[in-house]
């Protein structure tokens, strides 16, 4: 069936999901799965993060990123290819680009509570700025929110694909998720910068879902099948919930990951900043990424080799700039 071309991204409701009503659920897995099948993007309600949250994670993200150059740089650790801590400007590029992005950004990555899991031993610890008393707490309540509301998302995409409702816990217990504040820093003169520099080049996420905080602002824009943009605009209590690549790649190209990029503004308001917080929820390194069976058929033949989410995650941060081979 040729599926319609959408002019804006399809608006959901989490809380469907988690009524305990069937129909409601079902009806929730039903449209989130169209949705992912035809522009890999919704719009998302009810996703537990409160306003008090929210207001306290961006004063501290705010309060951070206004602290001079230098002192932020001691947050940046090289060695760590942007793992944990901060990412200065201009440092990542997208794949396929040499020009840096218009941005400086910040990892919060997994903190393992459970001592009889190894996977602790993979993930190095997380840096927290002195100078913001808040953003430990502020960011990592953040992470557990968004995790948790992304562990139900993905059960929903479990029932659309026929799988087990619980096919992903065991596979994002403890999974190598980052939570990444941004910051789309002014251009006081636009005409210093590359002409080709943008604020996100075009991209696709590597990991398995996003969720993002911060799309109500403007500049967010996703690319449809008949390669048109179109704007991703989402209310000031939704938060935007889109398919990575480790997604596609599972689902053998039945859910889709859509290029996306975040567009400067006009001249006159380049001198302004921007802040968004995506959540990259990614599983342990030792899962399978080989296409699901049932998404494998003569007309859809398996697209891709067999590979961990370890070793593509590896592959894909070379491509960025973040990692040296």
């Amino acid at each position: 069936m040729e599926e319609k071309l959408l002019d804006e991204i399809p608006s959901l409701d989490l809380a469907d999901f988690r009524s305990g009503d069937p129909e409601r659920k079902a009806r929730f897995v039903q449209q989130l799965g169209e949705a992912y099948q035809n522009i890999g993007f919704v719009a998302l309600k009810n996703h537990g993060l409160t306003d008090e949250q929210t207001q306290a994670l961006y004063a501290d993200v705010k309060s951070f990123f206004s602290l001079p150059d230098d002192v932020k740089q001691q947050y940046e650790k090289p060695e760590l290819a942007g793992q944990r801590g901060y990412v200065s400007k201009g440092k990542e590029h997208a794949k396929g680009r040499n020009t840096g992005d218009l941005k400086e950004f910040y990892h919060v990555g997994q903190e393992v509570e459970d001592q009889t899991d190894p996977i602790g031993q993979e993930y190095p610890a997380n840096i927290w700025p002195k100078e913001v008393e808040g953003f430990h707490k502020s960011t990592f309540t953040t992470y557990r929110t968004l995790e948790a509301a992304g562990k139900d998302v993905l059960r929903a995409i479990a029932l659309y694909l026929k799988l087990p409702e619980n096919y992903f816990d065991d596979k994002v217990r403890n999974g190598n998720s980052i939570l990444r504040p941004i910051h789309y820093f002014p251009i006081e003169n636009p005409d210093a910068v590359p002409t080709d520099a943008v604020r996100a080049a075009e991209h696709g996420d590597i990991n398995l879902i996003t969720l993002l905080m911060g799309a109500s602002a403007d500049g967010l824009q996703v690319k449809r099948r008949d390669d048109q943009w179109i704007p991703i605009t989402a209310l000031p209590d939704q938060i935007v919930v889109n398919v990575g690549d480790m997604l596609q790649r599972l689902t053998n190209g039945v859910l889709k990951s859509t290029i996306h990029r975040v567009v400067n503004p006009p001249r006159e308001k380049m001198n302004s900043s921007r802040f968004s917080v995506p959540f990259f929820m990614h599983p342990r390194s030792e899962m399978s990424l080989a296409a699901l069976e049932n998404c494998v058929t003569p007309e859809n033949p398996k697209k891709e080799a067999d590979i961990t989410a370890g070793e593509f995650l590896n592959e894909r941060l070379i491509e960025l700039g973040l990692k040296k081979k």
